[in-house]
């Protein structure tokens, strides 16, 4: 469930300084970690409950200091007022960013109709107003079903998409807009929650699963043309990310703690137990050694299948994983697209 106790103000937006505000990088009494040289370097996918008020940026430093950890990093931003689940990697995990992304995401949104603005959210200049009231909750209902399955895009003006080499919010904050290509998404699975229909702003709550490069906020004005009235997102919490849930995050404050007890390990997850929509195969000892070199691999040696896999996850006789692999169908072995390496070897 989506909280906030700030006033709204007549859009719904919330006035003054969040729940959570964001603070000057302290959290309760906890001192950064550090690490000894003989320790190993911490590794694994670490879900943090993202508050509001806070950038990615923010969590991934404030993460940092209290590990005492050089490797680490996001597996997709979120915008500072948005809270819920952001993975990070940490440690030779870090390798696997890219592959995490890939994984579904899943959203609880509100929308709120009558109202546009320049962000496509209620953080915005107000560009467009009218009285929605006629609305009613069963068309809003049937209208935002209506966008499950795969559709185009187009990105908003304050997302990091590229154009010409420049991100496209760097455009916005000069007051220019420029011309963008809609992407190929897919809403996977899209819900209304509850519907406040008959008012002049009506709102909904919907949850949705989608695919990686997918925008709420542009869903929810696409939901308001749709139904010919303007329309924002008015609040967003993410409820899935990397294979992650709300179950499988700690606060910044149960970090904190969770280092200081030397419990980090409690919320580490290997990152390749994630990635369940790469198959598992398995190399026998002599193909383990050349995967771990960098070398393409006898499909002899492998055991599972992936002859038809794009990529997949190679592991040792002994269950370690070593990599991303893929299988080269021009020279009929098995290639490498991210080897892990040995923990020693960072």
């Amino acid at each position: 469930m989506i909280r906030n106790r700030s006033k709204p103000n007549e859009y719904g937006q919330p006035v003054g300084r969040p729940e959570t505000a964001r603070p000057s990088g302290r959290t309760g009494n906890a001192q950064p970690a550090g690490r000894s040289a003989e320790r190993p370097e911490p590794e694994g996918v670490l879900g943090i409950w993202k508050p509001a008020g806070w950038t990615s940026h923010d969590v991934v430093a404030k993460a940092r200091r209290l590990i005492g950890v050089r490797r680490i990093g996001h597996a997709g931003t979120l915008d500072p007022a948005v809270t819920g689940v952001l993975p990070l990697c940490v440690g030779r995990a870090t390798r696997l960013t890219e592959f995490l992304q890939e994984l579904p995401k899943s959203y609880e949104a509100v929308v709120v109709f009558g109202v546009a603005t320049d962000t496509d959210d209620l953080t915005g200049r107000v560009i467009e107003e009218a009285d929605a009231s006629a609305l009613t909750a069963e068309e809003i209902r049937r209208t935002i079903a209506s966008f499950e399955g795969e559709q185009e895009q187009l990105p908003p003006m304050v997302s990091a998409v590229r154009v010409d080499g420049k991100r496209l919010y760097e455009y916005a904050r000069e007051g220019r807009t420029v011309e963008r290509n809609p992407r190929r998404i897919t809403i996977h699975e899209i819900r209304t929650l509850d519907v406040e229909a008959g008012v002049p702003r009506p709102r909904a709550r919907f949850r949705v699963r989608c695919s990686k490069g997918t925008y709420i906020r542009s869903l929810c004005a696409d939901i308001g043309r749709k139904l010919d009235v303007p329309a924002s997102m008015a609040e967003l919490v993410r409820t899935e990310s990397a294979g992650l849930n709300a179950e499988r995050c700690v606060d910044l404050e149960r970090l904190a703690v969770l280092v200081k007890e030397g419990r980090l390990t409690e919320a580490l997850l290997p990152g390749d137990r994630l990635l369940t929509h790469l198959p598992a195969v398995t190399a026998n000892r002599r193909a383990a050694s050349g995967a771990l070199h960098g070398r393409a691999l006898d499909p002899a040696d492998l055991e599972g299948g992936f002859m038809d896999a794009d990529r997949f996850r190679l592991y040792g006789p002994e269950g370690e994983f070593i990599g991303i692999f893929r299988f080269d169908h021009a020279r009929g072995a098995a290639v490498p697209v991210k080897v892990m390496g040995r923990p020693q070897d960072g």
